[in-house]
């Protein structure tokens, strides 16, 4: 696979590529933010892993502005932030996945090959539910001529929701299913990521909704 390393520790970063080009992937390294910008949208990687505090433009603008130029290679944080609030700015920036300083090498090579597993997964078709289109090659939900963009992670979530609609499914079910059963990441993800469908969802006017019930879960259902 081709990478893209966004790191402004030289020895940090001589490790991470080290370590990945062991194991067959090509690792492109940047050092400030701007550059990592300008190597994201002049060429085309499977994976993106971006320090979130970085010189010239930190990590979660970088991520954001590569979504609005429309990159869609998924995308793992790396930073020695671990509170909520800072992965809830990194995922709604189109973020993936979350690794804190200091994480192990091999788990980062595990979230970057299951990420990269799942990618390939997605076809180039398009879903219909209700009034919304989901468009799985372009990363992009349609309700008429209204669009918007998502993340890798929401186009899964919704992408799962729609092959299976109106059945509930459970927090830790949707954790497995759509992160993977190794992930490490914890149920509030799952709610984070079902409230920015929520808001997207309303921004576009759509009588889609994603219901929930106590004790049972979460559907994809269409208001009456």
């Amino acid at each position: 696979m081709r990478l893209l390393l966004a790191e402004d520790e030289e020895m940090m970063a001589e490790a991470v590529i080290a370590y990945l080009s062991y194991f067959g992937h090509q690792t492109e390294w940047a050092e400030d933010g701007l550059t990592a910008l300008d190597k994201a949208l002049s060429n085309d990687y499977d994976c993106l892993i971006l320090d979130v505090m970085m010189p010239e433009m930190d990590g979660v603008s970088m991520l954001r502005q590569y979504r609005k130029g429309g990159g869609m290679a998924p995308a793992i944080f790396l930073t020695a932030k671990g509170a909520i609030e800072d992965k809830v700015h990194g995922f709604e920036a189109g973020g993936d996945d979350y690794l804190t300083k200091p994480f192990a090498l091999e788990e980062l090579l595990l979230r970057i090959n299951a990420m990269a597993k799942r990618g390939r997964t997605i076809l180039s078709d398009k879903m219909v539910f209700s009034d919304l289109t989901l468009d799985r090659s372009a990363c992009i939900l349609w309700r008429g001529s209204a669009s918007s963009p998502l993340s890798h992670r929401e186009l899964q979530l919704l992408e799962f929701f729609m092959q299976n609609p109106h059945m509930y499914f459970s927090a830790n079910t949707l954790l497995d299913r759509v992160w993977g059963i190794d992930a490490e990441v914890e149920q509030g993800t799952v709610w984070a990521h079902i409230s920015y469908l929520r808001k997207k969802f309303e921004t576009l006017g759509s009588h889609a909704v994603i219901t929930s019930k106590r004790g049972i879960g979460y559907a994809l259902e269409e208001m009456t």
